[in-house]
Order: structure tokens, then C-alpha cells, then sequence
């Protein structure tokens, strides 16, 4: 071997040399340096100088990472088995620990998350783990930080990623669930024919009401015609019987045997088949044929003085009260309709105030 090949041999080997004694660390790492078995220090991002040939650096990633517990089957407290998987997002923040305290700090702790997540869905019943993922994750996480901060591992956090329970649980859980819904629909539709049956029986009970006011109202609507009815005939008859007094106060005995024939004459032309006669018709007829010259003596009637008949019974305004004009007779007729709207109105309001149900 020349010479030339001896010294590039021995330039490859400085080079070599140099170029082991340089450690080039990125920005999200840390390394641990070791030399001759023996730790020395953790080295920082950048450049590192460290003694040549023998060393020994192991570089660590200090982002977070994300690691998968496997699917695994768990009994829970009420015997129910279920198939739970969850993921981890850790963080090394300290590099020694993690190298020297531990062998591989990621599978240990996915067996630690196993058994703990084991420990922890064994001490709940499923209705609880379906409905609380969120207080399993922060129990699993505390206690998986707890032991990994003794190898510099921390536990960023934890997720329940499926909770599947076996076929049978879920047939089980499907039957109780379908059962919920009937209940639920049953008592819906029940509520639904309660109001149903209260609306009808309100409507029911306002259409009576609303019914009844209309009677009364039409009753005394009656009554009230029929009692100005019955006013106005008798003060239609006191108003004729005070004319025919009047009248007949001034005529003698041959003027009324005169108006009886009349009246005769009219009954007969009637056309009914029989007549009726009052029991003093032989006084009328003795009056008449004493009238027409037939009697021996003709009694002379004197005829009465209004002056006189006043004296005997009083006078006619005062017993039988003055005649009514169209004025008065309107006011008479109008007075009871305003005192029937009148109390329409209060009617009205009354049922707006106190009878429910009512929109006003």
C-alpha cells in the first residue's frame, strides 16, 4: 500500500471522526447523550459538539403523540360485556426518564390504559358509561398521568372512541328502548284525548251557557212585549170605555134603545148558525117598544150633565188618567229596549270576564 492511499485512508477516518462528533438536533427534539455507558447530558435543539467515536445519542420526538388502545371486551357492574377502544395524546417532557426509566414508553402505556380502562368500565354500569364518556376520559386520564409522570411521559388526554355493546345487550337495549317509545306515545295520545275531552266539555259547556242567555234574553224579550202588549189594549180599552161614558152621559133612553136595535142588527148579520141573546133582552125590548109607541107609557130618560156624572164619580182625567200621545206611547215602547240592550251589554261582558276559554 503507498503512501497516497495510507494518508486518504487516514483523511476518511478524521472526516469520519469529525463528522460523529457532530449531532444535529431538530427543533421539536431532545437527545440523550451518552459516552461509554455512562450518561452525560441531554442535548438541545441545534448544533451539538460531542466527543467523537465514542458516544452514543438517542433523540427523542417531543410533539404529541397520538397513540390507539385496542379493542377489548369488558364486563361491566351489571354483567352487560362491552367492546370498548380509546385514544391517547401524550407528550414527553422529559427525556431521560423516558429513556432510562422505562423500556418503550409508548407500549407501556397502552397496556397501562387497557387495564386501567378495564378497571375503571368494570366499576360502572352500562346506562352510566353510555351517558358519562366524558367522566370516564377525565378518570382515565388522571390516573394514566399519575403513572406515567415518573417516566416523563404526560397525558395530554384521553378519548372513549366506541363503547359497543354485545348483540344481545343490544337487542335488549333495543326492546327497552322501543318499549320507552310506546309509553312515551301512550301517555302523548292520552294527554291528547284529555285535552280533546276538556276542550269538547268547555265548548259544550260555553254553547249552553251562550244557549241559556239567549233564552233568557228572548224570554224576557217576550214579556216585555207582552206586557207593553197588554198595556197599550188596556189602556185602549179604559181610553174607549172613557169615550162611550163621556158619550153615553148625554144621550136619553130613546138614543140608547136606538144603539141596542143597531147592535142586534149586527149580531144577526153575522153568519154564524146561532145567537146568543143576554139574559136582560126583555128589558131591551121593552125598552124599545116603549120607544116605538107600542107601550102605554113611554119613561123619559133625563139626560146626565157632565157636570153631574164629574160630581158623582169624579173627574174623568183623574180616574182614567190623560190620553197618550204618539210621543209618549214611542217613549214607552222605546224605554224597555234601551233596558234590554242595556243589560245585553253587561251580559256580554260579564261572560268575557268570568267564563273561560272565551277569545276575545
Amino acid at each position: 500500500m503507498d503512501a497516497v492511499t495510507v494518508a486518504l485512508l487516514l483523511a476518511a477516518m478524521a472526516v469520519a471522526a469529525i463528522l460523529s462528533g457532530i449531532k444535529i438536533v431538530q427543533p421539536y427534539e431532545q437527545a440523550v447523550y451518552m459516552r461509554l455507558g455512562k450518561y452525560i447530558r441531554v442535548l438541545d435543539q441545534g448544533l451539538n459538539f460531542i466527543c467523537p467515536l465514542i458516544n452514543q445519542v438517542v433523540k427523542l420526538d417531543l410533539r404529541t403523540q397520538v397513540l390507539d388502545v385496542p379493542r377489548q371486551e369488558v364486563i361491566t357492574k351489571d354483567n352487560s360485556p362491552v367492546n370498548v377502544d380509546a385514544i391517547i395524546y401524550i407528550k414527553i417532557t422529559d427525556p431521560k426518564n423516558a429513556f432510562f426509566e422505562v423500556t418503550d414508553y409508548r407500549r407501556a402505556t397502552v397496556y397501562l390504559a387497557q387495564t386501567s380502562l378495564r378497571s375503571i368500565i368494570g366499576e360502572m354500569e352500562l346506562d352510566e358509561i353510555l351517558s358519562s364518556r366524558e367522566k370516564i376520559n377525565l378518570q382515565l386520564r388522571d390516573v394514566l398521568d399519575e403513572a406515567t409522570d415518573k417516566w416523563g411521559v404526560k397525558i395530554d388526554a384521553v378519548e372513549i372512541r366506541e363503547v359497543d355493546p354485545a348483540a344481545k345487550v343490544k337487542e335488549s337495549m333495543e326492546e327497552q328502548t322501543s318499549a320507552e317509545r310506546r309509553r312515551r306515545a301512550a301517555i302523548l295520545s292520552a294527554d291528547g284525548e284529555k285535552r280533546a275531552a276538556i276542550l269538547s266539555a268547555e265548548g259544550h259547556r260555553q254553547s249552553m251557557i251562550l244557549e241559556a242567555e239567549g233564552h233568557r234574553q228572548s224570554m224576557i224579550l217576550k214579556a216585555e212585549g207582552k206586557r207593553l202588549a197588554t198595556i197599550l189594549e188596556s189602556q185602549g180599552e179604559a181610553q174607549k170605555l172613557r169615550i162611550m161614558s163621556v158619550g153615553a152621559s148625554v144621550m136619553d133612553s130613546k138614543a140608547l134603545s136606538i144603539l141596542s136595535m143597531e147592535t142586534l142588527k149586527k149580531v144577526s148579520d153575522g153568519q154564524a148558525s146561532k145567537v146568543y141573546f143576554p139574559l136582560e133582552l126583555t128589558k131591551l125590548v121593552d125598552g124599545i117598544s116603549q120607544y116605538m109607541g107600542a107601550s102605554i107609557n113611554v119613561p123619559e130618560r133625563e139626560i146626565a150633565n157632565v157636570s153631574d156624572v164629574e160630581k158623582a164619580v169624579g173627574r174623568a182625567d183623574d180616574i182614567l188618567g190623560s190620553i197618550p200621545t204618539i210621543e209618549d206611547i214611542k217613549k214607552q215602547i222605546e224605554e224597555p229596549n234601551k233596558i234590554i240592550k242595556e243589560e245585553e251589554r253587561e251580559s256580554k261582558g260579564d261572560q268575557e270576564i268570568n267564563i273561560p276559554g272565551i277569545i276575545k
